[in-house]
């Protein structure tokens, strides 16, 4: 743009601005109708002109002051806050399809750190949520309440525990603005779970954040197979692409088993490291096989049925073990719990992995990490010895976030029961394991209560499975709870959020036997049962 016409644009944008309330009130929606539609030719072209005046002058400027990239990235921010201030619900989605697809990309600017899409989806999220709160905005009963759903305060307890383990462990550490922003993603991560439970109160909202959940991690499954299938040289060009967010380029975006070039790839996808990928298939994989098997799936069974297939499938190419078994623990709770037929699909699949040739890699890496044989395995067992000394040396809070004090030994471990000690203590490990009984506790007394062969009961089994699958994975990886990781953190909080909304649908339900009081009609559903109807909900 010339540097002239560059600053009349920013001129004319200034003045709309201050303009800005006069230019709304007569340009008003009835007033572009009419004007749009008046017989007269020179008055439809003024108001087609102005139209293009109040849109493009501040895109123009937009655009002429960062660039044609910068400039088309802060338009879409805009226009996603836009989105969440309207539709707070659609900051959720933006969070989960972040998470899913981009949670390492940041921001190509430094304001002493790089702020990353995750913070800024989490930031706007919880502004708009808290704005919301205060001011007692709620579009369907003019008030919002504050859910406190069990185990809220065990959650609560768990982060107060965490910011004392932080500032207890800045006794031996220095403090950075990467450590205090680190520290202050894992805590919304944390946090994401009141933030739920406090924002999906209907199963039609349970119903779209399990829909958005299952298609993100459809696509990030997707892209890990595309990618694996290309040929190297492409898949490198391909996630280079992204460093101008902040990924790694160049050949080591391919990973392989032992960082042996000589050894079969394993699937990244978009999220850098194959055993953050496996920890991220677990969740959405177990939602998707949930939902396939259910009587009322959300969406067509055939869909399902495809996603489910092609998640699988990047699930093994990670060559991730501890996320293979996390996944065939979840699935044996659903066979134990609901459907026994998945208990034979799971046969069926290690049959299969057993006998068919391509396999025969996987089983025999799988065979060596059960053994004990491989340099990984002897790598964690290693870690597991150097991290049951530094817990026995600082047990009650552990040593903070930021490392370890003492030159003999290090912050860090493949597990995330392990970790949490090294960083919490084991009064932090304790508030950790109460969140998870108390969450785990309500499911189980809750779930004979489910009303069964419905929609409601596929979206309460779902998410407790996905969260005892990660658990079983947490104890062979640690990126449920590492600062390096706060993605996966919030992907946890955020399932045992939705298993919590599960268990609160679930306790509302009425006994279908419950006498119906005379002259109640009005307060029956359509069916004319005493059941609440939770199926209908405002729109999001």
């Amino acid at each position: 743009m010339p540097q002239n016409t560059f600053y009349v644009t920013i001129a004319l944008s200034i003045w709309f601005d201050l303009q800005g309330k006069r230019v709304l009130r007569y340009l008003s929606w009835d007033t572009v109708q009419r004007g749009l539609f008046h017989r007269r030719g020179w008055v439809r072209g003024l108001t087609i002109l102005a139209i293009c005046l109040v849109a493009g002058v501040p895109v123009g400027a937009v655009l002429g002051l960062l660039g044609g990239l910068y400039g088309s990235a802060a338009l879409i921010g805009l226009a996603a806050a836009y989105l969440i201030l309207r539709i707070p619900m659609v900051g959720l989605f933006a969070v989960i399809c972040v998470i899913c697809l981009l949670p390492f990309a940041a921001l190509p600017v430094d304001i002493g750190f790089t702020p990353t899409f995750l913070d800024l989806a989490l930031l706007g999220l919880f502004f708009v949520w808290i704005s919301r709160l205060v001011t007692a905005k709620d579009a369907a009963s003019g008030k919002q309440e504050f859910i406190t759903t069990s185990p809220t305060l065990a959650v609560i307890l768990f982060v107060l525990l965490a910011i004392v383990s932080f500032i207890a462990g800045l006794s031996h550490s220095t403090i950075t603005a990467n450590l205090i922003r680190h520290f202050g993603e894992i805590l919304l991560s944390v946090l994401l779970f009141l933030l739920v439970i406090n924002m999906v109160r209907t199963q039609q909202h349970l119903r779209t954040v399990t829909l958005v959940l299952i298609l993100a991690g459809f696509g990030a499954a997707a892209v890990g197979v595309f990618l694996y299938v290309l040929p190297d040289e492409l898949t490198v060009r391909l996630l280079s692409a992204l460093r101008v967010f902040g990924y790694p380029s160049g050949h080591g975006v391919l990973r392989y088993i032992e960082e042996n070039s000589e050894l079969p790839l394993r699937a990244t996808s978009t999220s850098v490291d194959p055993n953050v990928l496996g920890g991220l298939l677990i969740f959405v994989t177990t939602l998707t096989i949930t939902q396939v098997l259910a009587r009322k799936p959300i969406i067509r069974r055939g869909w399902l049925i495809g996603m489910a297939a092609v998640m699988l499938l990047c699930l093994i190419l990670t060559y991730s073990r501890g996320a293979f078994v996390g996944f065939a623990a979840a699935a044996f709770l659903l066979g134990i719990l609901r459907y026994p037929k998945v208990l034979g699909i799971v046969i069926v699949v290690c049959l299969l992995l057993l006998l068919l040739p391509p396999a025969q890699f996987y089983v025999q890496h799988f065979t060596e990490g059960v053994q004990g044989q491989d340099q990984a395995t002897q790598m964690r067992f290693g870690e597991y010895k150097d991290a049951l000394i530094l817990i026995s040396r600082y047990p009650w809070f552990g040593v903070g976030f930021a490392g370890a004090p003492d030159i003999d030994t290090y912050l860090g471990v493949s597990n995330v029961y392990l970790l949490i000690g090294e960083e919490m203590g084991l009064v932090g490990l304790g508030g950790f394991l109460l969140c998870l009984g108390v969450f785990f506790f309500n499911f189980f007394v809750t779930r004979p209560r489910c009303p069964k062969n419905t929609e409601l009961e596929s979206l309460f089994l779902g998410p407790p499975l996905a969260v005892a699958g990660a658990l079983v994975g947490g104890i062979f990886d640690h990126y449920l709870f590492n600062l390096d990781f706060p993605h996966a953190a919030g992907l946890f909080w955020l399932m045992v959020g939705l298993g919590t909304v599960g268990v609160r649908l679930v306790q509302a339900q009425q006994p279908a036997t419950a006498p119906v009081r005379q002259g109640a009609a009005a307060d029956e559903s359509p069916s004319g049962s005493a059941l609440p109807d939770t199926t209908k909900a405002p729109a999001l």
